[in-house]
């Protein structure tokens, strides 16, 4: 996959040097010559424009690239790159950086904006989970389908702990994407086993009902209603 990424400041760099590990291809560029910290990301591609022109972004051939991340510490640029990415190269998939949460509502489609993620909401989510051990959590919302994706770490009381994924009925629009245990990131199969303090993502459609999840986590696997 080809990565641009706007903004390579210590996010931006942070982001470059988790996809190069994951074998993705990286460009980043800034403006700011005092950012060009070549050395720190060395494996990266560099470029010294302002992502918000249209020159600095035919010029780094974004129509090639399969997800520009605009990652500056400016919101209005952020929105900028999100919309000249998508409007005017037709880039597949935007994610835009949200430093002040008071903008949030504005990174949405109509600024070319796919996943807006803002740091604060995230630390949020965070803290609620380390509260919240058996309450579902949402992480962040992509804003073009409306889809969520939540959390849930599994308390030792839940009816699910100990039962495989296939016994288990999940409600429609609802996906088990990942299963997060101690250091370990595991993908569900089903023959997979439930642990207490497992920590679930659910991929959840707009359409989908959370209390229903929360219920099937609550009911014992395999129990049927009145009406079966």
């Amino acid at each position: 996959m080809k990565v641009l990424i706007a903004g390579a400041g210590s996010v931006g760099r942070s982001i470059a040097r988790d996809l190069l590990e994951h074998g993705h291809e990286v460009l980043l560029m800034d403006h700011s010559p005092s950012a060009m910290r070549v050395a720190q990301v060395a494996e990266a591609d560099w470029m010294l424009a302002d992502a918000c022109e249209l020159t600095a972004l035919r010029e780094a051939a974004v129509e090639t690239m399969d997800v520009v991340v605009a990652a500056t510490g400016d919101d209005k640029a952020n929105l900028v790159i999100s919309f000249l990415a998508k409007t005017e190269f037709g880039v597949p998939r935007t994610v835009a950086r949200v430093n002040n949460p008071r903008n949030e509502w504005m990174y949405d489609t109509q600024w070319g904006v796919d996943v807006a993620v803002s740091t604060p909401r995230i630390m949020t989510a965070m803290v609620e989970e380390a509260v919240a051990v058996g309450d579902l959590v949402k992480v962040f919302t992509f804003h073009q389908s409306g889809a969520s994706i939540v959390e849930v770490t599994l308390p030792p009381t839940s009816p699910v702990v100990g039962a495989l994924v296939r016994e288990i009925q999940w409600p429609g629009e609802i996906v088990l994407s990942c299963i997060m245990r101690s250091d370990r990131t595991i993908s569900p199969s089903p023959e997979d086993t439930l642990e207490a303090r497992d920590e679930l993502l659910f991929v959840m459609s707009a359409e989908a009902d959370p209390e229903l999840l929360a219920a099937v986590l609550r009911t014992p696997p395999g129990a049927t209603s009145p009406t079966d």
